[in-house]
C-alpha cells in the first residue's frame, strides 16, 4: 500500500536520509524506531509532502506521490499526525476535528457521513467528547495528542502516519494512547508509527525497521526485533 524506495532527503545542504527503503502493507502496523536525530521524522515529512525528497520514490497504492504537495497527498488518502501535535489552539476541539475532514468538504471530495465520523472519533476518544466545545490550546498535552490523532482519522485515511504520539506524555497517558492504537489496528487501520518507546512500538507493530544515521540498519517482524540482542541492547533497555 505504501512503498518507499531509495529515498534521500536533505535540509539545505545537510543530507539526512541516505537511500531509505521500507513498505507498509494494507492492514499492517509498521514501526520505525531509532535514536533521536536518526531521520525518522524526516522520513515521515518526506512521505506526507512536508519535505521534498532529493531522490528516490514514494508510492501510495501504486501511485507515485514523490514530491507532491501535502494537500494532494492528503486527498489521495494519507493522513499525518505530526510530531508536536500542532493543533489549532484558538479553535474548539470540534472545529479541529472538522478541519481534519477539510478535503472531504472541498475539492469535490467524497463527503460521506462526516457527522457520523465525528461521533465515532469522539467515541474513540471519550475525553475529547467531554471537551468538544473547549479551545484546543487549553487542553493538556495528552488531550492535544488525542486530538491530533482524531483529527487525522477524520480524513478517513487509507494510511495513517503517527509521529511520536507518546512524546512528552505521562506514562498513564502513553498507555491510553497505545490502547487506542491497538483498537485502530483491530479495526484494520494501516499505520506507520514512529515512536521513542521502542518496546511499546514493537509490541503493537507487525513489522519494524531500525534507523541509524539516515539509513535502515535492521528490519524484520516486530517479534523478531524484540528478541534481537543488538536491538534490545540499543533500544529496549532502561525500562523502555
Amino acid at each position: 500500500m505504501l512503498k518507499i524506495e531509495h529515498l534521500t532527503a536533505a535540509y539545505g545542504k545537510v543530507s539526512v536520509l541516505h537511500g531509505v527503503s521500507l513498505s507498509v502493507q494494507k492492514g499492517q502496523v509498521v514501526t520505525l524506531i531509532g535514536s533521536n536525530g536518526a531521520g525518522k521524522t524526516t522520513t515521515m515529512r518526506a512521505i506526507s509532502g512536508m519535505l521534498k525528497p532529493t531522490s528516490g520514490s514514494i508510492t501510495l497504492e501504486g501511485r507515485n506521490i514523490t514530491g507532491m504537495p501535502s494537500h494532494r497527498i492528503c486527498r489521495l488518502g494519507l493522513a499525518h499526525s505530526p510530531e508536536g501535535r500542532r493543533v489549532f489552539p484558538t479553535q474548539s476541539v470540534r472545529d479541529n476535528l472538522l478541519l481534519g475532514a477539510f478535503t472531504r468538504l472541498t475539492f469535490g471530495g467524497d463527503r460521506g457521513d462526516i457527522d457520523g465520523d465525528l461521533d465515532r472519533a469522539l467515541d474513540l476518544f471519550p475525553r475529547l467528547r467531554e471537551r468538544k466545545d473547549q479551545l484546543a490550546g487549553t487542553l493538556s498535552g495528552g488531550e492535544q495528542q488525542m486530538l491530533a490523532m482524531a483529527r487525522a482519522l477524520m480524513l478517513k485515511p487509507d494510511v495513517l502516519l503517527l509521529d511520536e504520539p507518546s512524546m512528552g506524555l505521562a506514562p498513564i497517558i502513553v498507555e491510553e494512547v497505545f490502547q487506542i492504537i491497538r483498537r485502530l489496528k483491530e479495526q484494520g487501520m494501516t499505520m506507520l508509527l514512529v515512536e521513542q518507546f521502542a518496546a511499546a512500538a514493537l509490541g503493537v507493530a507487525d513489522y519494524g525497521y531500525v534507523m541509524e544515521n539516515g539509513r535502515i540498519s535492521v528490519e524484520g517482524p516486530a517479534a523478531q526485533l524484540q528478541n534481537d540482542p543488538a536491538v534490545r541492547a540499543a533500544y529496549l533497555g532502561g525500562g523502555h
